[in-house]
């Protein structure tokens, strides 16, 4: 079996895996490599088929606190309903919570390491949705490098502690504003898609009813003109008694 034909079957299954679903953590390729775990959080919009189901897996260490927040902009197709399904699953498989709605929160504390699936389900067979998300993990304490230092932070004096305790609660609270600032944002962007939505509705209704308003007046002129038609007299043509 020549090298060539030996790295298309290895990599063949690799790829079916990849289609099955999206990750968020991307595994190392070398065992001797540490695994690559992404980023603490993400915010972006998804396009979800009708009927379909869209996955997503998110690391988080023990002792972590997770966050998901997912709102439906806006509905296309024959279904204009903006309900979805949303369920967030332990890394053996396990349900956390669900939640089904327009809009909706999943926030919990993380009691095992390892990844977490995120799944939001589309059940409308007519119709797609476009869905904006955020989560994330983020950790209340100092955080997991900050424990393999604990020898070196010993060594520093009270002030560098304190500065250093000050900085670390001034980015957890800026990272609270910037969740609910992304919260925030796709409210806005749902409630442009209504407005949207509701100026080409009344637009569209506009222009018909005026089509039928002058249909209506051209057709009950053209009626009247009829009842006084009077037909030319002449000495062949009479009307009869």
């Amino acid at each position: 079996m020549s090298p060539s034909f030996f790295v298309v079957l290895v990599a063949l299954p690799n790829l079916v895996l990849l289609a099955r679903g999206q990750k968020t953590e991307p595994l190392g390729g070398l065992a001797d490599q540490p695994l690559f775990r992404g980023a603490d959080r993400y915010d972006f919009a998804i396009m979800i088929p009708p009927g379909g189901t869209e996955c997503f897996w998110q690391f988080s260490h023990q002792s972590g606190y997770f966050y998901f927040s997912y709102e439906v902009q806006r509905a296309m197709g024959i279904s204009h309903d903006r309900h979805i399904l949303a369920t967030a699953y332990t890394p053996k498989g396990f349900l956390i919570d669900k939640s089904q709605d327009i809009r909706g929160q999943i926030n919990f504390s993380t009691q095992e390491t390892g990844f977490y699936q995120l799944c939001l389900n589309n059940g409308h067979h007519f119709g797609s949705v476009q869905v904006y998300l955020n989560f994330g993990v983020f950790y209340e304490e100092a955080g997991m490098e900050n424990n393999q230092k604990n020898e070196e932070r010993q060594k520093l004096n009270d002030t560098l502690d304190a500065i250093e305790e000050s900085t670390r609660k001034v980015q957890m609270n800026i990272f609270h504003m910037w969740r609910y600032y992304n919260f925030a944002r796709m409210r806005k962007g749902s409630d442009f898609f209504l407005l949207q939505s509701n100026y080409n509705y009344v637009n569209w209704w506009s222009t018909a009813q005026s089509i039928v308003i002058v249909l209506s007046g051209i057709l009950q002129l053209y009626f009247l003109k009829r009842l006084f038609n009077a037909p030319q007299m002449s000495d062949t043509k009479k009307p009869r008694c």
